[in-house]
């Protein structure tokens, strides 16, 4: 198990969004989050204290958790320097990123040396299967972006919160590495192997109560060309009954590919829907979660009001606005 509280780690990003692990445990779990920690170069910030890891391991904090999810997932020379001192300090580390910390010899050895633990939540932990996909008891809710970094996560884990305040059945099922941290459990879904992701997505989701609803953490885009894998994976794996589209409308293009725009909701709901009756020919698009962190209160209210028109779907920001209108679409079905 992983210790808590955690001292966030958002190194040197780029930018808020590159700190979205972080984000997401400070927002989801904030009772887990005691400060941050931020290089010089820094441009994300959560709001919490920024501490030291002297003054950290005062505050309680027991893990530092890489918060930065950067593009490759790599660990630089530049954070190596300050992981080392943690582990010296008597911090446990915790990563979700393609380059594992084990796979580190010196933090390896600082780790051994000083009796600390290495925690890498991106590592497949089960043999999974292959997808058969035979249709199983329950229902199903997937979140489908635009893009990457969009809310799928968000939408899910607010939707779970209401539909548990309101006596529902639901379970949030993490499939990446903020989902998990969260949480405690899930699949590491793109450190899978591609033969076997659609089945573990299977597995996460097993048969259950008639009423049940599993919420499934949505991963990448269809319309990116560098993480359209995985979103496949969760689609057919998913064999979800309801889809939610989601959309954050600010972005002048896809995340990290600057020559390709981001898709109209339209064409997700087209594509998403198209794909999604493959592995379940009932499935329906519900509603649309839009980000709207970058939109004030009024043009967020107006924007949403004129996709509800425009689609003919319910709209909201349920981190902003709450996830209601999601879960009574979820309710009706």
């Amino acid at each position: 198990m992983i210790e808590t509280p955690y001292l966030l780690f958002l190194g040197d990003a780029p930018d808020q969004l590159a700190a979205k692990v972080a984000q997401g445990i400070k927002d989801w779990r904030p009772e887990n989050a005691v400060g941050q920690f931020r290089m010089d170069g820094c441009k994300a910030d959560l709001g919490l204290p920024d501490l030291g890891l002297a003054e950290a391991r005062a505050a309680g904090a027991k893990t530092l958790v890489i918060g930065v999810a950067n593009r490759g997932g790599v660990i630089s020379q530049e954070w190596k320097k300050v992981l080392v001192t943690a582990l010296e300090e008597g911090f446990d580390l915790a990563s979700g990123l393609h380059n594992l910390l084990r796979d580190e010899p010196d933090l390896v050895a600082v780790a051994q040396a000083t009796g600390r633990k290495l925690h890498d939540v991106r590592v497949p932990e089960v043999d999974y299967p292959i997808a058969n996909g035979v249709k199983r008891k329950g229902k199903r809710c997937l979140a489908v972006g635009t893009d990457c970094s969009v809310g799928k996560m968000y939408t899910a884990l607010a939707m779970d919160a209401e539909m548990r305040a309101r006596g529902m059945k639901a379970t949030f099922r993490a499939t990446g590495q903020t989902g998990i941290l969260i949480t405690g459990d899930g699949i590491p879904l793109d450190a899978v192997i591609a033969d076997f992701m659609a089945g573990s997505v299977e597995w996460l989701t097993p048969d259950n109560d008639a009423d049940h609803w599993d919420l499934i953490e949505g991963q990448g885009s269809l319309f990116h060309v560098s993480y359209s894998g995985v979103t496949m994976a969760l689609i057919h794996g998913g064999q979800p009954d309801a889809l939610i589209l989601c959309h954050e409308p600010t972005r002048p293009h896809m995340r990290g590919l600057p020559t390709y725009q981001v898709p109209t909701l339209e064409e997700l709901r087209a594509l998403a829907l198209q794909l999604a009756r493959v592995a379940n020919p009932e499935c329906q698009v519900v509603g649309i979660s839009v980000n709207t962190q970058h939109m004030s209160e009024a043009d967020a209210a107006a924007y949403l009001v004129s996709l509800e028109t425009e689609m003919g779907l319910p709209a909201t920001d349920p981190f902003r606005f709450g996830s209601g209108k999601l879960v009574d679409a979820l309710a009706a079905m």
